[in-house]
């Protein structure tokens, strides 16, 4: 069944197989099996990909009711204890979770000791359901109306520069004044991102541009520290450099607001236990941190 709802949501054996771990063969095999077993087709293959005939689409209904239902059974009893168990796989952004999310992660241990967290570290976007993910850690807008969220947190800016830096290109007094300096910029999808700043009329954004670009934002930040130029990006990266001196905040009055931080989830799930209580604990985590508390 979980095989099956997994070619539903992906319509594609190549990618349901491989969010199973099996062979692409091994999932289209097993799928024939089933449809011979119940007599039915459940889906319909063209040259576009399948697609779920009207059996198939009366089976996924119910068997995604079944797969849930079973799933949260086990979660809410594990060895006859009203216990969370089993894998969560979470999406996140690297530097976000190896600063914010792992150094915590011996205290959720101890509090569940039957559920394993499994990360899948990326800085491009992630598709849930073809990847197989239960929740991800989104910061920013959200644009996919198909997924659940629950906002758990938030995150401010920070526009930092080492000491040598401003010592040696002096400092910007406003956004314009950025394009005289070296940016380091922080990729994603082979694009820098932009900086958003709040000017007296507005949102404005800037285009960094620098002599050093990273797709990982803790390569950005050790540029910023060596000397390299300016970075901007979340308080939570760059507040403690700042108040140890390695770092100092720029362009204070053109701070943006506070972006949100997500926990998303497939719109087509009801959460297991397990995801459930990973999800509270995080917000629990963020609510107590003053760089991540909701605002």
């Amino acid at each position: 069944m979980r095989l099956f709802i997994r070619v539903a949501d992906t319509g594609n054996f190549s990618k349901a197989a491989r969010a199973a771990g099996i062979s692409q063969p091994t999932a289209s095999k097993t799928i024939a099996g089933l449809e011979a077993r119940l007599g039915a087709q459940l889906l319909r293959r063209s040259s576009r990909g399948l697609s779920l005939t009207d059996a198939g689409q009366s089976f996924y209904e119910g068997a995604v009711e079944i797969v849930e239902n079973v799933d949260e059974v086990e979660s809410r009893v594990g060895n006859g204890e009203a216990s969370p168990s089993g894998v969560v796989r979470v999406a996140l952004s690297p530097a976000f979770g190896r600063m914010r999310i792992l150094p915590h992660m011996a205290q959720f241990s101890a509090r569940y000791p039957d559920v394993c967290i499994e990360f899948t570290v990326a800085q491009r976007y992630i598709n849930l359901i073809e990847e197989g993910i239960d929740v991800a850690i989104r910061i920013g807008p959200l644009n996919d109306s198909t997924q659940i969220a629950r906002r758990i947190g938030s995150t401010e800016y920070l526009t930092v520069t080492s000491p040598a830096y401003a010592d040696r290109a002096g400092i910007p007094q406003t956004v314009d004044d950025l394009a005289d300096h070296d940016c380091i910029a922080l990729m994603s999808r082979d694009v820098p991102r932009a900086w958003p700043f709040l000017g007296p009329a507005g949102p404005i954004e800037h285009i960094p541009q620098g002599p050093v670009r990273s797709n990982d934002a803790e390569y950005v930040r050790a540029a910023v520290i060596a000397g390299l130029g300016i970075g901007h990006n979340a308080s939570w990266l760059y507040a403690r450099d700042v108040d140890e001196g390695r770092l100092v905040a720029l362009l204070e009055p053109y701070r943006p607001a506070a972006f949100p931080i997500h926990a998303v989830w497939p719109g087509s799930r009801r959460l297991p236990g397990r995801t459930r209580v990973f999800i509270e604990f995080l917000a629990e985590l963020f609510a107590a941190d003053p760089l991540l508390m909701i605002r």
